[in-house]
């Protein structure tokens, strides 16, 4: 087990236990889309779809809401956990699949040259950072008796761009970008298994989630970052 699953697993474990203890009233879990996997019914997942993660990151994640539920229903913990798809934003440093959408961005604004190890039509749901900010902010915020599933899938603003479609924004905005696609034949295998559509319809009739960035504001707003705040993101 690497330290991020130790984390996930016991550090989610003592932060529930804490709050059991200290009469903490609220705990808002980050959870992913991880949860989900290959073998599960549907072109979609949706807050219904079954859950059963290839990963042991994503095991991990599901015995953390599973947890969470545990101690809502024993001891009233007002637990409420976001399923997040991949998050957009400048600074991104966690390895994954997944993170090219960052990136491509942030390496280009630095006059470097990317290589995606997707192939250009893939589809990975993404939301931008901020927008994940104010959803936590929303959901935490949302009277207990509009909550159903206490666990949201969340996605950013549709349609789900795909890598290229990306790319392209990006060299609209970023004279002389070098980005290249040179898929890694196991990664793609993996994310065209695990990966579909998201219909976040729960958390926008439950909570009032509602992105407002798409693929064009988030690249937007991320070269305004990069911009504005060097010192940050070396």
């Amino acid at each position: 087990m690497c330290i991020r699953d130790r984390a996930n697993v016991n550090g989610t474990f003592n932060v529930l236990e804490a709050a059991r203890l200290l009469d903490v009233p609220q705990v808002i879990f980050a959870s992913s889309i991880g949860t989900y996997g290959a073998d599960v019914d549907g072109d979609q997942f949706d807050d219904l779809t079954m859950q059963r993660p290839l990963s042991f990151y994503g095991s991990a994640k599901l015995f953390g809401e599973n947890m969470g539920n545990f101690y809502r229903q024993r001891y009233g913990l007002d637990f409420r956990g976001i399923r997040f798809p991949g998050v957009a934003g400048a600074g991104v440093r966690t390895p994954g699949a997944a993170q090219f959408h960052s990136w491509m961005v942030e390496e280009s604004a630095k006059g470097k040259a990317y290589s995606v190890g997707v192939a250009e039509q893939t589809q990975v749901p993404i939301v931008y950072v901020k927008d994940a900010a104010k959803g936590v902010l929303t959901l935490a915020a949302a009277p207990a008796e509009n909550l159903r599933m206490f666990n949201y899938l969340i996605n950013g603003v549709p349609p789900t761009p795909t890598a290229g479609e990306l790319a392209e924004l990006v060299r609209a905005r970023v004279p002389g970008t070098d980005i290249s696609f040179h898929p890694d034949p196991v990664r793609q295998e993996m994310l065209e298994k695990m990966i579909k559509p998201i219909d976040d319809r729960f958390a926008r009739q439950e909570w009032g989630w509602a992105p407002q960035y798409d693929a064009a504001a988030i690249i937007d707003d991320m070269l305004l970052e990069l911009e504005n705040h060097p010192e940050r993101y070396p």
